[in-house]
């Protein structure tokens, strides 16, 4: 098949790539050149804001499959519509499942699922561009297949409730600063590594039958907060660390910008009913354990020195609320 990935460079994107050039796809990424792209797949230079610019880019270009990694807005999904009407046989929305109402009604979460996220903005502007997408399904058949992952994670990221991005989170291990997280860490919360996400993208893609549709791509094995750190201290080598068990409301009123990330998403149990991918993609299987991706996470930091040091404004964050705590 021939496939247009928007975003075809970031976190999910990269291994959803990787997976479909392996089996034989056509791999073609829209680009701004700010990242680069691997030589096996074609780039075609643009900026999807540019609607005019554009057009005039994908003139007379058909493509089997769209992965769209970049809306995330009613405003994007409307201009994504106009521009790839009649341009693709099918489109894969990548949106989120912090659509979902929080705290969840009922678990484990099904594609069924009551919408309407009060914590986040982001969560309520994926739930919108959904809405766009299927209103242009139901009303020009515009093909579209709507994904919806959850805390996806690559050898780039080390999961935690500020931020996953970047090593912050194991350097503080390694230097015994503390960390913390909310309530009792009892909470569950799913992992899913971008190779098994990948298997049910891959799979989804071309898949006639899923258009019109809408899937959560999660593993099925969740874990509590408290064995996910200790699954990272146990990858970062460390022999104790400083866990603070602090409630939320605690944490939010010392940080505040993390109302989208707890009360939003990761403050609730999480389990999610992937029995709908599973029917519709048979070999979707989550085969990676947390245990194991950690560890694939730390080895890929330590690769390279520039790659360990921490994120400022991440440090920060965990500065100001373990010592509001710890000096109450």
């Amino acid at each position: 098949m021939n496939i247009l990935l928007l975003g075809g460079t970031g976190n999910i994107s990269t291994a959803c790539a990787a997976l479909l050039h392996q089996r034989g796809h056509r791999i073609t990424v829209l680009t701004r050149g700010r990242h680069p792209v691997p030589c096996e797949y074609e780039s075609l230079l643009g900026d999807r804001k540019d609607e005019q610019a554009m057009q005039k880019l994908l003139e007379g270009r058909h493509f089997d499959v769209i992965g769209d990694f970049t809306t995330y807005t009613a405003a994007d999904a409307a201009e994504m519509v106009r521009l790839f009407k009649g341009r693709c046989g099918q489109y894969l929305f990548i949106s989120t499942v912090v659509v979902y109402a929080r705290p969840p009604v009922r678990l484990p979460i099904t594609e069924t699922a009551p919408k309407g996220n009060f914590y986040s903005q982001y969560g309520r502007d994926k739930e919108a561009a959904e809405a766009v997408f299927m209103d242009a399904f139901r009303r020009d058949g515009f093909p579209v297949t709507i994904i919806r992952p959850s805390h996806t994670y690559s050898e780039q990221w080390i999961p935690n409730i500020v931020s996953s991005t970047g090593y912050t989170v194991a350097k503080r291990l390694e230097d015994h600063r503390p960390v913390f997280i909310h309530n009792d860490g009892q909470s569950l919360w799913t992992l899913t590594h971008v190779r098994d996400f990948a298997v049910g993208f891959a799979g989804l893609a071309g898949l006639s039958a899923a258009v019109g549709e809408d899937f959560q791509i999660t593993a099925d094995a969740p874990l509590t907060w408290n064995q996910i750190y200790e699954e990272i201290r146990l990858a970062c080598g460390v022999d104790h660390m400083e866990l603070l068990h602090i409630p939320m409301d605690f944490i939010l009123e010392r940080a505040p910008s993390l109302v989208a990330k707890l009360p939003g998403d990761k403050a609730w149990n999480a389990v999610f009913d992937c029995a709908k991918i599973k029917r519709f993609v048979p070999d979707f299987q989550c085969r990676i354990p947390f245990r194991e991706g950690i560890r694939e996470s730390v080895a890929w930091f330590r690769q390279v020195p520039e790659r360990q040091m921490p994120d400022p404004k991440i440090d920060a964050i965990f500065d100001q609320v373990t010592s509001a705590w710890l000096s109450r």
